[in-house]
């Protein structure tokens, strides 16, 4: 399975950076799994099984790999240490053609759906309002029209950080402060990005998981009305998880798929973190294709998840 050389040299550059942390750990973490081995045997995979679980891939995803693994040391008989990495990469990025597809490098949208409308959900302190803002500015600088809407109305700090987002990247925002009523924010956001012919609508929204009825009625009232505006408006709902926080991460996947209907996730400081094995152990479990990855702090620094590209990363190396 050959790695697919399609991101820009710039880009490749930055995943790599992000993803140092976690690639040195598990680095570590593998030479001292085989140490003194020279073919995978029984011992060399329980090792494997700990250094995965242990860079937060998950249990239920680690347990998969090492099947896998397990399937082609019975077919191959003997496989040496030295191809271990090699048929890491190959199942993990099996493992992740299954709930992602395509290989998107680009931050676009579909033709047909115009204005695309994004719902962008996650608990407060992931990085949420940060990703709306980022995720404008990529798409403004792919040529597309952006309008911002907040309907994270619940706390002031939120609306008053999309505003400067607006200002920075040059985008229209339609905002009705704090306490105002999210679905009516909405609502104008749709009309205002209908009236001037906006290619994205990025629609921030509370997160409030701690009551979790009152969230999912706020998000399916919001989009209730939406759709008034703009049929099948959502076309995506996009879920925003912290990476640094690991299983805790899974949990808030677990908890916001519960409360809606999740399409699409962005994983964000996965720079800060040794813990970018939780991309994989996400995208598994939930079967929801991972979109966006933050791997620094630069507007630029949040890229199209390409997972080929990710795996080559992770698990090159040079």
């Amino acid at each position: 399975m050959g790695i697919f050389k399609i991101f820009s040299r710039d880009k490749k550059e930055k995943l790599d950076e992000g993803l140092e942390k976690t690639k040195s750990s598990v680095f570590s973490k593998l030479s001292k799994a085989v140490a003194g081995k020279s073919k995978v045997d029984d011992e060399v995979l329980d090792n494997l099984e700990e250094v995965l679980i242990s860079s937060d891939v998950g249990v239920n995803t680690t347990l998969k790999i090492i099947e896998r693994i397990e399937a082609r040391v019975a077919k191959d008989k003997y496989l040496g240490t030295d191809e271990l990495n090699r048929i890491l990469k190959e199942e993990i990025t099996g493992l992740l053609d299954e709930s992602n597809s395509g290989d998107a490098t680009e931050f676009t949208t579909p033709a047909d759906k115009k204005p695309y409308v994004i719902m962008v959900v996650g608990v407060n302190g992931v990085g949420k309002t940060t990703t709306i803002g980022k995720l404008a500015y990529q798409f403004k600088k792919a040529g597309k029209s952006v309008v911002l809407g907040a309907a994270d109305t619940f706390r002031a700090a939120a609306v008053e950080q999309l505003k400067i987002w607006a200002q920075r990247v040059d985008v229209p925002i339609v905002e009705q402060g704090m306490n105002a009523d999210p679905a009516s924010v909405a609502f104008d956001t749709l009309q205002s990005a209908v009236k001037r012919g906006a290619d994205v609508v990025l629609i921030d929204t509370a997160g409030r998981l701690h009551n979790k009825v009152n969230l999912m009625n706020e998000l399916t009232k919001i989009k209730r009305v939406m759709d008034k505006i703009i049929p099948d408006a959502p076309h995506e709902v996009l879920l925003v998880l912290d990476g640094s926080t690991g299983q805790n991460a899974i949990e808030q996947a677990r908890q916001f798929t519960k409360a809606t209907e999740v399409t699409a996730l962005a994983l964000t400081k996965i720079d800060g973190t040794a813990k970018g094995g939780v991309v994989i152990g996400i995208s598994d479990e939930f079967k929801i294709p991972v979109k966006y990855i933050g791997v620094g702090e630069g507007m630029e620094h949040l890229q199209v998840f390409n997972r080929h590209e990710f795996v080559d990363s992770l698990f090159s190396n040079d």
